[in-house]
């Protein structure tokens, strides 16, 4: 499988429903001596909706199963803490909301990137 790698401002546009997408965003955090810690951490799902298109409040919801349990997360495009969005497959999908993914149990048909 080829990656593609986007940047959250400039390619939104290529993003909708039926991507298996990896969403890096940097984290704030506090070790033990009270210093401030920054990392990147990756969020790895499927994109269910996309919402307000080109818009600056555009927002993309991803879905992953975690421990068997389907856990939601819900990305605005322009945040800055978004660092990257990477592209792992494609799904071949039929509508704009996915939300009958939360009750399904099969895969999805998969194109092929190239």
């Amino acid at each position: 499988m080829a990656k593609e790698t986007t940047s959250p401002k400039a390619k939104s546009e290529d993003l909708k429903p039926g991507l298996t997408v990896r969403v890096y965003q940097k984290i704030k955090e506090l070790n033990a001596k009270g210093e401030e810690k920054e990392r990147i951490q990756y969020y790895e799902g499927i994109i269910i909706a996309k919402k307000h298109g080109r818009e600056a409040g555009a927002t993309i919801t991803v879905r992953k199963i975690s421990d068997g349990v389907g856990v939601e997360k819900i990305f605005p495009l322009n945040l800055p803490a978004i660092t990257k969005i990477e592209i792992k497959k494609r799904a071949k999908v039929r509508r704009a909301k996915l939300y009958y993914l939360r009750n399904y149990k099969k895969k999805l048909k998969e194109k092929i990137i190239a």
